[in-house]
């Protein structure tokens, strides 16, 4: 029996998962898939109709805000970003950056979701991500020429991080830009990281320090108690 409409629709949504592109052609989407391509448009099409996903001009896809907006109402995302709204605001109005709060998405090779832009990051070539892996993940593909793609001088930085409890990305993600984070903890330890993204060339020093003093201004929720 074949695959189900709704397992093929899934497939689409799956292929966004990872460290790549945020925008896919449908000849990607359909390789990722392994759809034929006239069955990946056809997903396709729904699931632009539905806001799952929106084409651009360019003719590339990318996840819709509807799905942006069904993740950030899930409870545990949705509180967290609640507690974290004054700090990033009061973060992003003294850095003249955009601040935003991540979490890890699916295993480590998923990326990092930001709650405030619903972004899907690549975790290993973020500050964001730097802040929240334990290991390097596999496969680690290179962004610009400044992506630290070499495990060992990954785990390296990871070690680092968690020492100095900071993360500083410069332009590996994109260039033109430089990310800042700092891990948000809870009682059972980091549960997601708060940072700014600001342009290549700003002095890091007033931004390290507006990062840190907006990551002791929030106190993640505590998750909810199993049920007995």
């Amino acid at each position: 029996m074949g695959e189900s409409v709704a397992g093929r629709l899934f497939s689409v949504l799956d292929a966004f998962e990872g460290g790549g592109p945020v925008a896919l052609r449908l000849t990607d989407i359909a390789a990722r898939t392994g759809l034929p391509a006239p069955t990946a448009l056809r997903m396709v099409r729904e699931l632009v109709a539905w806001g799952g996903l929106e084409r651009g001009a360019d003719g590339t896809y990318r996840l819709g805000l509807r799905l942006r907006a069904l993740g950030a109402a899930a409870p545990c995302p949705r509180g967290l970003l609640d507690a974290a709204l004054p700090a990033l605001r009061a973060l992003g109005a003294r850095t003249g950056g955009h601040a935003d709060v991540a979490v890890l998405q699916g295993p480590p090779a998923g990326g990092v979701l930001c709650l405030v832009s619903g972004e899907r990051l690549p975790a290993h070539a973020t500050a964001y991500g730097k802040v929240l892996l334990a290991a390097p993940p596999p496969n680690l593909p290179r962004l610009t020429r400044h992506t630290v793609v070499v495990p060992g001088v990954l785990a390296g930085q990871l070690e680092r991080v968690r020492a100095a409890g900071l993360a500083v990305c410069a332009e590996e993600h994109r260039l033109g830009e430089v990310t800042v984070a700092a891990p948000l903890r809870g009682p059972a330890g980091t549960v997601a990281a708060l940072g700014v993204t600001v342009p290549t060339g700003v002095p890091l020093d007033r931004v390290v320090a507006a990062v840190r003093a907006a990551a002791t201004r929030v106190r993640p929720p505590e998750p909810p108690s199993p049920s007995p």
